[in-house]
């Protein structure tokens, strides 16, 4: 039953954002394709889940640097591991640089860092990904037009600092707290999600 709901909850959260995504991308020029539009929907319900962003260690919550996911991806085994790291190294690169850039910028970091760490970890994609390499020479070679374009989708969110959060996201985990967790649903950072309250590990 509950699997069922989840289920309902984040087919109806691709669809707003597909919705919004289309209706955005009908003002750039070249228009993104569809199928495009469709992959960047359902990396945004994925990220929904900040487990998929996040990850606890040390004591804390935090987000791997991207330098260290392209590391990853060097010394991988297998091309298939490799593309596995690397897209999810595209992916935030994407997320990361449209939703927070201004808390990126107080540390030192430009747009241009993401868009060399997202287009290149795409562009290997593109040629050596088995499927939807179509789309990601689609994001590579446009990857300042979707980082605008997924600000914009998300334009609620840009305003969030990454910090805070963080720190939201670990007051809900600890405590439950209803009002955070309302706030985290409304920011899209949450559809499905561990239990509250438990203790932090």
């Amino acid at each position: 039953m509950f699997k069922q709901h989840r289920l309902l909850r984040e087919t109806s959260l691709a669809a707003y954002f597909e919705r919004r995504l289309t209706r955005l991308g009908r003002d750039l020029d070249p228009q993104p394709h569809g199928d495009t539009l469709w992959y960047l929907g359902q990396m945004l319900v994925r990220f929904g889940d900040s487990s998929a962003v996040f990850s606890y260690q040390d004591g804390r919550l935090s987000l791997r640097p991207l330098a260290l996911l392209y590391d990853d991806a060097r010394s991988a085994e297998t091309r298939q591991q490799r593309c596995l790291i690397l897209r999810q190294l595209g992916d935030l690169a994407l997320f990361i640089g449209a939703l927070f850039p201004e808390s990126y910028r107080r540390k030192g970091l430009q747009q241009d860092y993401f868009v060399g760490m997202g287009s290149g970890a795409y562009d290997y994609l593109s040629e050596n990904e088995s499927t939807n390499r179509h789309i990601f020479s689609d994001l590579s070679a446009t990857f300042v037009q979707m980082l605008q374009l997924v600000a914009d989708c998300c334009s609620s969110d840009a305003e969030s600092d990454m910090s805070d959060i963080e720190k939201l996201y670990a007051h809900w985990l600890a405590t439950g707290s209803p009002r955070a967790e309302k706030r985290l649903r409304r920011l899209g950072l949450i559809t499905a999600s561990p239990t509250p309250g438990a203790p932090l590990q």
